[in-house]
């Protein structure tokens, strides 16, 4: 089992950045793959990025890449998302989410339906 909790968002202007923090309880967080999800009111859920359990793999949504970078330190069971050059299009709430099938392999999922546990989310509201 694994919980995760979402943290850093907030009220910000276009052109500012903010990091995105995911902390991970269980001792297994280090096996798994995470993501990164946003959804909008009325949307799906939209991929953001993942990155795979040794920082081996980090795959990005064409709306990310280029601005938004996803690191890991499986030392402090934490995962971020460092979110630069926003727009208001980022608005959205965050979530975090970890794969326990693919355990060990560099295997990162898009999907939202490839993810097993999931945070509560973090507000992100980007003003223009």
């Amino acid at each position: 089992q694994v919980q995760l909790v979402e943290s850093g968002g907030g009220l910000v202007q276009a052109g500012d950045s903010l990091r995105l923090s995911c902390a991970a309880s269980g001792r297994t967080f280090m096996n798994y793959a995470m993501g990164w999800f946003r959804q909008s009111p009325g949307k799906e859920r939209d991929f953001v990025g993942g990155i795979s359990w040794n920082n081996a793999n980090t795959i990005y949504a064409d709306s990310a890449k280029g601005r938004f970078t996803i690191s890991r330190d499986n030392g402090k069971n934490m995962v971020y998302l460092q979110m630069n050059s926003l727009k208001p299009e980022d608005t959205a709430i965050y979530y975090c989410a970890a794969d326990a099938r693919y355990v060990g392999a560099n295997f990162v999922s898009p999907r939202p339906d490839g993810y097993d546990y999931w945070g509560q989310g973090t507000q992100v509201t980007v003003s223009s």
